[in-house]
């Protein structure tokens, strides 16, 4: 129960949340009168009228309305995911009113999304709660949602970096050629690179304060999800070199490159990796050259070291040979 505080002009007021607006911001209820028991009174009157209310839309309804509420808070790729939550995984329970949750009920519907991702369920499970929280409905439901698995992120080598850069380089393709640059030895990702222009380039510094995302069938330049992804990053002198003085720095979609990098690996005898894995390469490379760790997420703009740790845990093979040589080495001179 809401507990009344005395106020300086004598009176006592109790504080009640009421509802969570479309900025994310939770809005109380104020309630005021001469003594301590009557303002908790009425504060708990009003919790459980609001709470009735609230609880009887059905949980489509609720859903559209946080969707509806949120689509000018929240980038238009996280819209489009809860979009594609509400139609492939809530159908089990959208004809239910709010009021009808129980422990029971989301748990079974829970365990019928055991095709999935631990993340994927995580993820769908985050959205379910919005919800309610956004509804002002309780949501203590005892729910075990599936363990975490252990990533296994791929890095790839420096010979297998250079056979895609070659191949693309040999084909003309100078875009691609200049996104593998920036993914590689930038650690940029590829919404930042589908949205960088020569003005975005100074010296041999670029700067990183945009990415172009999907609205729909439209591409958007927006802003970074994240403030870490704002960041200047200095370039070696060669890739500079190939950068356009005018103009995009490359000019295809995200989606298009994607594609065409995936495609390489039909003509190419090497290990297929995602063109995300750059980033992890890049990662790798600097934390075998003894780069601290700050100055790495800085460079990648991680905002913290979990990908990081998650990357060192699948060691580059050419360092990690060239450690275990001399390793090997340092122990059987000691013998001689």
């Amino acid at each position: 129960m809401a507990k009344a505080k005395k106020t300086k002009s004598g009176n006592w007021r109790c504080l009640v949340y009421d509802y969570t607006n479309g900025d994310g911001k939770r809005i109380y209820k104020s309630f005021t009168a001469p003594t301590k028991k009557e303002a908790e009174y009425l504060a708990t009157q009003f919790k459980f009228i609001n709470k009735k209310n609230s609880v009887d839309s059905v949980f489509e309804d609720a859903v559209n309305s946080y969707i509806e509420a949120k689509k000018n808070t929240l980038s238009p790729t996280t819209i489009k995911g809860y979009q594609c939550i509400q139609r492939n995984n809530f159908s089990e329970i959208a004809h239910l009113r709010l009021s009808q949750f129980n422990s029971a009920n989301v748990s079974s519907w829970i365990g019928s999304l055991s095709h999935l991702s631990p993340k994927t369920v995580k993820n769908i499970y985050g959205l379910f709660v919005a919800v309610l929280d956004f509804n002002g409905t309780n949501h203590d439901y005892k729910v075990k949602l599936p363990q975490k698995r252990q990533i296994e992120l791929y890095v790839p080598t420096d010979e297998e970096v250079k056979t895609v850069i070659n191949h693309f380089s040999d084909n003309n393709d100078k875009d691609m050629v200049i996104a593998i640059y920036l993914a590689a030895y930038g650690t940029l990702r590829r919404s930042e690179i589908c949205a960088l222009s020569a003005s975005d380039v100074k010296g041999n510094c670029v700067r990183i304060n945009k990415a172009a995302v999907y609205d729909g069938p439209d591409i958007v330049i927006k802003e970074p999800k994240t403030a870490s992804s704002n960041r200047v990053i200095e370039l070696p002198e060669f890739v500079i070199n190939e950068l356009p003085k005018r103009g995009k720095l490359v000019n295809i979609t995200p989606h298009t490159l994607t594609n065409r990098f995936e495609r390489c690996f039909n003509e190419l005898e090497i290990k297929k990796f995602r063109f995300h894995d750059l980033r992890h390469y890049s990662a790798s490379i600097m934390h075998a050259i003894g780069v601290p760790d700050v100055y790495i997420m800085e460079r990648g703009g991680w905002k913290s070291d979990a990908t990081l740790k998650n990357i060192y845990r699948n060691s580059l093979d050419d360092f990690q040979r060239k450690y275990i040589e001399q390793t090997n080495n340092y122990f059987s001179k000691m013998q001689l």
